[in-house]
């Protein structure tokens, strides 16, 4: 199944798929303290839910962090941003 970027709304739970529309282009935030954006399976125009474990870690971690996930990949895709 084909991953799309999603927007956070700014409120609600940023582990709920509901508070979250797709993207008609890639983010352009990248670093920050509230998640901006996640890369996720296409549930249409929320994301498939629930999250899966990983992107589950990836929201902590960048929240915790201030910066996108995953960090430990190398030059793998991140699949959550984050902004100011």
């Amino acid at each position: 199944m084909a991953r799309v970027w999603y927007s956070y709304i700014g409120s609600g739970s940023p582990f709920l798929a509901a508070n979250y529309f797709r993207a008609a282009v890639k983010p352009g935030c990248i670093n920050g303290s509230n998640i901006c954006a996640i890369y996720a399976y296409n549930g249409d125009i929320n994301p498939q839910a629930p999250f899966s474990t990983n992107l589950n870690n990836y929201i902590s971690n960048a929240l915790l962090t201030n910066l996108p996930q995953p960090q430990d990949s190398g030059n793998a895709k991140r699949y959550v941003y984050l902004k100011g």
